[in-house]
């Protein structure tokens, strides 16, 4: 491999590293806000009917129970990756560094 092809070989897998990471971050922040969305969606959903007689509100308090299983489950799979995700930006930024240290090894 010449040795222009092989600088672009590790420019193009550094660019994609850093579109890897990059996402990674976005990802982070989606998780965040949705954490605070599922939560504040089902407060709503609890706070909502207080002050509605619940012989008038049994048709909608039917789903109720299950909605708020289901927000359950979704927290649960949120707060899983928010416990996964910042180990991933490390490992995502150290392969970025390392193609960095690469790519400017190779401009020389």
């Amino acid at each position: 491999m010449s040795p222009r092809s092989e600088y672009d070989a590790a420019y193009f897998t550094m660019l994609r590293a850093v579109e890897e990471r990059d996402a990674l971050l976005r990802y982070r922040e989606y998780l965040h806000a949705e954490r605070a969305r599922v939560d504040a969606f089902a407060e709503g959903t609890r706070d909502a009917a207080a002050g509605v007689h619940r012989r008038v509100r049994r048709t909608i308090e039917r789903t109720d129970r299950p909605l708020l299983e289901e927000l359950g489950r979704r927290r649960t799979v949120v707060l899983d990756e928010l416990a996964r995700i910042d180990e991933r930006i490390d490992a995502a930024q150290a392969f970025v560094t390392e193609c960095e240290d690469e790519v400017a090894s190779l401009r020389t």
